[in-house]
């Protein structure tokens, strides 16, 4: 069973919305070993079984992960720039 595209208004819908590896992957822009590497190291949102065969994501725990990247972020100078 392949996982659906989640809709906009489904991505910002408030309350629990759990999101399987193809969404995760449509909402950050990650491969899948830098974000296991991060989940082990504690940086970004465990996954958890659903099923025997399954994992999914908390889209409000991504989210929230996303934000606090956001507000950490440094500015980087365009790409061939020198710094200052």
């Amino acid at each position: 069973m392949n996982a659906r595209m989640l809709t906009t208004t489904e991505m910002m819908a408030p309350g629990r919305v759990l999101i399987k590896r193809k969404q995760l992957l449509q909402k950050v822009p990650l491969g899948e070993r830098t974000i296991l590497e991060l989940e082990r190291c504690g940086k970004f949102p465990k996954r958890f079984s659903i099923t025997a065969r399954s994992v999914a994501w908390d889209l409000g725990e991504v989210d929230a992960w996303i934000a606090q990247q956001q507000a950490a972020a440094v500015a980087q100078p365009a790409p061939g720039l020198k710094r200052p």
